[in-house]
């Protein structure tokens, strides 16, 4: 049998080589160059097929498919979200991704994106937050700090330049780890025994907890006028960190709102509630912040088109890198219309 054909062999990125490629890249240029790269299909919104992540829920946690096409380029994440995993030593949050071309349905890549997921998640949240979040920002409080937390810390550091982050978590142990992780880094890390010693004198607030049920990690009072909430958390169908006292006070900005009423804060809302989808605010299509006293609320749950955006830059940046591995994994005979011929001549 013939070696598989250059076009069969599809490059194959694993957690090794990401962590490889972050490092030769450097973590804070990297979640730069991703809020520019998922902005830019941000602006072009309208060229992507869209459509609920497909989830398939159990007791214990939900595995989904969220997939995406901008016509030349198909896109799709396997993800799971499982909470209950940290308890038992595993990530709460595992995943892998895939683009193809349209036009041949071959694959292009395939790459790890539990560690890429974290680093995008960040990114959009910076994004949405440089058009939303009061201008000269400083300080953001950090509720929850988990596997994520360091991730949006150093987003929001070098997209938005902010310079102190206060740390709260119901488990001290993950705040010291938080905490522990961000020296160094250059921003100001102060640890905080409440919640609401943590929101103090924020100008972002960033929720982004674990635990799968409806939850009231933000009451009402403590939320005061000209914040910026990035409500991160709220992630799936009976998962919710905010009062609806917040949300019925806040301009909301969505992803995409099929699948955020679903998944996120505004589940709690009725059905037409207005929502603004980000991408009209980043094409001038819709306003954003208009005032100093206004509340704005991002209720990012994670769409398709991020993912897409994400595996993008990775196939461009492991170009001529060599850090990545190729999969034979194509069934490629000499003869399209053979292979039956090809699997005998394997014998």
């Amino acid at each position: 049998m013939s070696a598989p054909s250059q076009r069969a062999l599809v490059p194959f990125v694993s957690v090794a080589n990401m962590m490889r490629l972050i490092h030769r890249i450097g973590l804070e240029r990297m979640l730069r160059e991703l809020a520019d790269e998922i902005e830019a299909d941000f602006r072009r919104w309208p060229d992507f097929d869209k459509t609920p992540r497909v989830a398939s829920h159990s007791e214990v946690g939900v595995i989904e498919l969220m997939p995406t096409s901008d016509g030349e380029t198909y896109g799709f994440k396997y993800v799971n979200g499982h909470p209950k995993n940290a308890r038992e030593g595993l990530q709460t949050v595992t995943a892998f991704g895939l683009l193809a071309d349209v036009d041949t349905g071959y694959p292009l890549l395939l790459s790890e994106m539990t560690v890429l997921t974290a680093l995008r998640t960040a990114a959009t949240s910076a994004m949405a937050a440089r058009h939303l979040a009061p201008k000269g920002a400083s300080v953001m409080a950090m509720i929850g700090n988990g596997a994520q937390s360091e991730f949006q810390a150093l987003a929001f550091r070098a997209v938005c330049g902010i310079k102190e982050v206060r740390l709260w978590d119901v488990d001290p142990a993950a705040t010291e780890k938080c905490r522990a992780n961000l020296r160094g880094t250059g921003l100001r890390v102060v640890a905080c025994a409440r919640a609401e010693e943590a929101i103090e004198g924020a100008q972002i607030i960033t929720t982004c907890t674990a635990d799968k049920q409806y939850a009231t990690i933000l009451s009402d009072n403590m939320v005061g006028a000209g914040v910026h909430l990035n409500a991160i958390g709220g992630d799936c169908p009976g998962k919710t960190e905010l009062a609806p006292g917040i949300l019925h006070r806040s301009d909301i900005f969505v992803e995409y709102p099929p699948q955020t009423r679903i998944e996120g804060e505004i589940q709690q809302l009725p059905a037409d509630h207005p929502v603004t989808e980000l991408w009209q605010v980043i094409t001038g299509a819709a306003p954003g912040r208009v005032s100093g006293a206004q509340v704005t609320l991002f209720d990012g749950v994670g769409f398709a088109v991020e993912d897409f955006s994400a595996l993008r830059y990775v196939l461009r940046m492991i170009h001529g890198s060599g850090l990545y591995d190729e999969l034979d994994m194509i069934a490629d005979p000499d003869d399209p219309r053979d292979l039956y011929g090809m699997l005998m001549r394997a014998e």
